[in-house]
């Protein structure tokens, strides 16, 4: 991939522009990281405090009024809410219900379920609803 960088005191705020024949896996990345530059996390674990990658996320979720973030094999609290985390984390997880957003990246498979809804299994083997509200989004997502 070509970069080109312009710095000059025109420009007030920093832009990007990317031209291309077609959306690549790359092209996906870069903008995803322009996006959302901040893609580190303090989280908590007993007494500890963690740095925790965006990308290590499975599924983000509100219980018992705390922020539980997932991830491959544990989970740790958050000190954002789960609108914070929406825009923190950028557009490769999605909101799914008023109380949970999952890592499209790791979303392992999906169940049709009786009433039109839909189960989401994730590889790290946790399973959530997406709720009405949310499928149609979610069907969008799929191509359905």
């Amino acid at each position: 991939m070509k970069v080109r960088l312009q710095i000059s005191d025109e420009y007030m705020e920093p832009e990007a522009e990317i031209r291309a024949s077609r959306m690549t896996e790359e092209i996906e990345a870069a903008v995803d990281f322009l996006q959302s530059p901040n893609r580190v996390l303090t989280v908590y674990s007993e007494d500890k405090m963690i740095v925790l990658r965006a990308t290590e996320i499975y599924v983000a979720k509100v219980e018992n009024d705390r922020t539980v973030l997932y991830t491959k094999g544990r989970s740790y609290v958050s000190g954002r809410r789960l609108y914070e985390l929406q825009k923190l984390l950028g557009n490769k997880f999605m909101r799914i219900s008023k109380s949970a957003l999952v890592n499209l990246n790791y979303l392992d498979h999906v169940e049709a379920e009786f009433g039109g809804m839909m189960l989401l299994t994730m590889k790290n083997g946790s399973r959530e609803y997406v709720s009405r509200h949310y499928l149609p989004e979610f069907r969008k997502y799929l191509g359905l």
